[in-house]
C-alpha cells in the first residue's frame, strides 16, 4: 500500500467516531425542542429517556442533568453546546447517555464569539471519557463552516441532520487529501510549470493589491525588522567566519535577494535572507575550512554553486511534493526552534551588557528598559484593533504601525537622555566588502580536490535550504490565513536555487525564506472582520519589493544614518517579533498544560477529544526534538544539524504506531476551530 493510500486511511480512521455516532443511530436525536434556556433543554432530554428504561435513565444523570442546568456546559463553540460528564455505574450497569438536540429558537446562551447556541449535544457515561466525545467536538467545529450550520439548521428529520454531518465530514476528509500543488506530474521540470501557470494571471494583480495603506505599515515594520535582522546575523557571520562575512555582505545579500524574490517568486509573501540555522551552518563549514587549511570564500563558493544545483535538480523533480509528509509536527518544532533564536540573540546580547565591566549599570539598565520599550509598545499597539477606544480606522492603523511607532518611539527616547552612551547599531559608512578583496569570488582558487569534496556539505546545506523553505512556504500558506493565490513550492525552488549559486559567486551569505519574517510579514497583513477573525490577507508584491528596495536604498546611501538607532532598540524588536513567533505556536500552547490547572484548560479541538495524558505525551516527544537541535546546532556534529531538521519527517511518521490514529490526526491538524489560531501577538 502506498504511503498516499495510508495517509488517507488514517485521515478516514480520524473521523470513524464521529461518522459513527449520527450516522448508524447511536446518538438519540431530538428536534426542535422549545426551550428559553439549557435547563429547559436538559428537562426534555431527561423526559427522553426516561421514557425507555435501556437509555440508561438513572439518579446520577438526573442529578448530572440538573447540576449542569445550574452550572452550564463543558464547552460552547460553533452556536454548540456540549455536556460530557462521567458518573459511576449503578448496580454494575453501565451508562451510556448521548443525546443531540436542536432548540426551535436560539438559547439565551452564547459562545466566546457571541453566537447564540442552537444545538446541545449531551454525553453521559460511566467511563472516564464518552466514545462519542470526538463526535460532538468535530460537529461542533464543523458548525463554523456555513453549509452545514445551514442545512443543520434548515433539516427536518433526524436522517437529514445526520446526512448533513457526514456530508461535512466527507468534504473535510478531502481538504485533507494531497492539495494538487503537492502531486507528482511525472515530467522534468512540470511542477515548476504548474506553478507558473497558475500564479501567472495573478502577476499584476499582485501589484495593484499594494496600493493599500496596510501594505505602507507592512512595509515600515517589516524594513526596520529585516534590516534589524540581516545587520545582526552579519554580525554573527563576522563573528563565526574571522570577519570574512559580515554585516555589509548580509545587508547586500537581502536587498539583492528581497527584490528578486517579490519580481521573481510564486508566491511573494515570505520574506528570505539570512537565517539562524543557515548562519550557523556557515561558521561550521568556516571551522573545516580552518581545520583542512583551505581559503573560506572560494570554498563557500563551491558549496554554494553545488547546493544552488541540487536545489534546481529537487525543483526540476517535483521533490516538493515530499512537502506532504510534512505536518503541524514538524513546523511548530522549527518554528520553535527560529522563535528561540531569535529570542535568545536578544537576550544574549542584553545580558553581555550587564556583564561588561566598561559598560556602566545604568547603561545597561537604559539598554533592558528601551528593549523592554520596544517589545510591550509594539505587542500593545500590534492588540489594539480589539480594544474598545477610539474609532476603529484609528485602531486599525494604531495595530498595523505599531511596530514602528516603537521604533521610533523608544529610538526618540534613546536621544532624548545624551548623557548615557548606548552601543548604536553597527553600519559601515561606505560599501565595500568586510574585508579587503574583490566583490567577485573565484571557486577556482581552491585545490582541485576540493572542488568534488564541497558536494559533501552541499547536500547537507541543500537539505536545511529546501527543508527551511518548504516549511516556511507551507507556514505562509497556512489555511488560517485564507490565502486565494496557493503556494508555489516547486517553482519557487528553483528561484532559490538561482540566488543560492548567485550569491555564492560575490561573497554573499545564503538566503532563505525567514520562518519568522515571513509570519510577521503575513500577520502585518492580515485582514480581520468585526469580530476579530481572518477573513484574508492583502496578497501582494509590492510589501515585499518595497522592504528590500528600502534596504538597497539604505545600503547604497544612508549606511551612515543608520548608525542612530539604538542595539537595544533592535533587540526589543528581535523579541518582539520571537515571541509573535512562539505565541501562535500549538507547541507553546500545549506544553503550557504542564503548569496549568486542568480545570482551567482551553476548549480547544484537541483538549475536547483527546485524553490528557495522550497531549503531554505527543508534546513532550516535541519537546526532545526540540531541545536535541537545540543542543546539535552547537556541538561537534553540528555540520550535521540539517539532518537532524530532515529527521523530524521520520519521527513524526513513526508516531502512527505510538498514538491512535484519530488522536494523531485532532493533535495534528492543519487547523483547528474557526480563528483559535489568532491568539498570537499580530492579532
Amino acid at each position: 500500500m502506498s504511503e498516499d493510500s495510508k495517509n488517507g486511511l488514517e485521515i478516514e480512521r480520524s473521523r470513524k467516531m464521529a461518522r459513527r455516532a449520527l450516522v448508524h443511530g447511536r446518538t438519540l436525536i431530538l428536534m426542535d425542542v422549545e426551550a428559553e434556556h439549557l435547563d429547559d433543554v436538559l428537562d426534555a432530554v431527561g423526559e427522553e429517556l426516561a421514557k425507555d428504561p435501556t437509555t440508561g435513565y438513572r439518579d446520577s444523570v438526573r442529578e448530572s442533568l440538573r447540576r449542569h442546568g445550574d452550572s452550564g456546559p463543558e464547552v460552547l463553540d460553533g452556536g454548540v453546546a456540549i455536556i460530557h460528564d462521567s458518573v459511576p455505574a449503578t448496580d454494575g450497569i453501565p451508562v451510556n447517555v448521548d443525546v443531540l438536540v436542536r432548540v426551535t429558537e436560539p438559547l439565551a446562551l452564547r459562545d466566546d464569539e457571541g453566537e447564540a447556541v442552537r444545538f446541545v449535544w449531551v454525553l453521559i457515561t460511566s467511563e472516564k471519557t464518552h466514545p462519542h466525545v470526538g463526535a460532538a467536538a468535530e460537529f461542533a467545529h464543523l458548525m463554523h463552516h456555513q453549509d452545514l450550520s445551514d442545512t443543520a439548521t434548515a433539516a427536518e428529520t433526524p436522517e437529514e441532520l445526520a446526512a448533513a454531518f457526514e456530508h461535512a465530514l466527507k468534504q473535510e476528509i478531502d481538504l485533507k487529501r494531497i492539495p494538487p500543488e503537492l502531486e507528482r506530474t511525472g515530467k522534468l521540470f512540470g511542477g515548476v510549470a504548474r506553478d507558473i501557470k497558475r500564479h501567472l494571471p495573478h502577476y499584476f494583480a499582485d501589484f495593484r493589491e499594494g496600493f493599500k495603506l496596510k501594505v505602507i505599515g507592512s512595509v515600515l515594520f517589516m524594513f526596520v525588522a529585516c534590516l534589524a535582522a540581516a545587520v545582526a546575523f552579519g554580525g554573527l557571520l563576522s563573528t563565526l567566519t574571522g570577519g570574512q562575512i559580515g554585516a555589509v555582505e548580509s545587508l547586500l545579500a537581502s536587498a539583492i535577494c528581497g527584490v528578486a524574490w517579490a519580481l521573481m517568486a510564486g508566491q511573494p509573501l515570505p520574506i528570505v535572507g539570512a537565517t539562524g540555522p543557515n548562519v550557523i551552518f556557515t561558521g561550521i563549514l568556516y571551522g573545516l575550512c580552518q581545520q583542512f587549511d583551505v581559503p573560506f570564500l572560494p570554498t563557500a563558493a563551491c558549496v554554494g554553486l553545488w547546493a544552488g544545483f541540487f536545489l534546481i535538480v529537487l525543483a526540476a523533480t517535483d521533490a516538493s511534493a515530499l512537502i506532504r509528509y510534512f505536518t503541524r509536527f514538524t513546523d511548530e518544532v522549527f518554528a520553535a526552534l527560529i522563535g528561540l533564536i531569535f529570542i535568545s540573540e536578544a537576550a544574549h546580547d542584553l545580558a553581555g551588557s550587564f556583564q561588561d565591566p566598561e559598560v556602566s549599570e545604568a547603561t545597561a539598565l537604559f539598554e533592558l528598559l528601551l528593549a523592554l520599550g520596544t517589545t510591550v509598545v509594539a505587542i500593545a499597539l500590534s492588540r489594539f484593533r480589539r480594544k474598545p477606544y477610539l474609532r476603529a480606522k484609528f485602531r486599525e492603523f494604531l495595530s498595523d504601525f505599531g511596530p514602528a511607532i516603537a521604533i521610533l518611539a523608544m529610538s526618540l527616547l534613546a536621544h532624548a537622555w545624551p548623557s548615557i552612551e548606548l552601543p548604536k547599531l553597527d553600519a559601515p559608512d561606505h560599501l565595500a566588502p568586510s574585508i579587503d578583496r574583490d566583490w567577485f569570488v573565484n571557486p577556482m582558487e581552491v585545490p582541485t580536490w576540493v572542488w568534488g569534496a564541497s558536494a559533501i556539505p552541499a547536500m547537507l546545506l541543500t537539505i536545511l535550504i529546501w527543508v527551511n523553505q518548504n516549511i516556511t512556504a507551507r507556514l505562509t500558506n497556512s489555511p488560517d490565513y485564507k490565502l486565494k493565490h496557493g503556494p508555489s513550492f516547486h517553482w519557487d525552488m528553483a528561484v532559490m536555487g538561482i540566488l543560492v549559486g548567485t550569491m555564492s559567486m560575490f561573497g554573499l551569505p545564503w538566503v532563505v525564506g525567514a520562518v519568522v519574517r515571513s509570519l510577521n510579514h503575513v500577520k502585518s497583513l492580515v485582514v480581520l472582520d468585526k469580530r476579530g477573525r481572518t477573513v484574508g490577507v492583502v496578497e501582494n508584491r509590492i510589501s515585499n519589493l518595497m522592504i528590500h528596495v528600502l534596504i538597497g536604498a539604505a545600503v547604497l546611501f544612508f549606511l551612515p544614518y543608520l548608525s542612530l538607532i539604538p542595539m537595544a532598540v533592535l533587540f526589543g524588536l528581535f523579541l518582539f517579533m520571537g515571541i509573535g513567533t512562539l505565541g501562535g505556536n500549538q507547541f507553546v500552547d500545549r506544553f503550557k498544560l504542564w503548569i496549568m490547572d486542568p480545570s482551567l484548560y482551553p476548549p480547544t479541538h484537541y483538549i475536547r477529544a483527546v485524553p490528557v495524558r495522550f497531549i503531554h505525551w505527543y508534546t513532550g516527544i516535541q519537546f526532545v526534538c526540540l531541545a536535541v537541535l537545540w543542543v546539535v546546532k552547537t556541538s561537534i556534529i553540528g555540520i550535521l544539524f540539517p539532518f537532524f531538521v530532515a529527521m523530524l519527517v521520520p519521527i513524526r511518521m513513526y508516531l502512527k504506531k505510538v498514538f491512535r490514529p484519530h488522536h494523531l490526526a485532532l493533535l495534528d491538524a492543519e487547523e483547528g476551530p474557526a480563528d483559535e489560531e489568532f491568539k498570537e501577538i499580530g492579532a
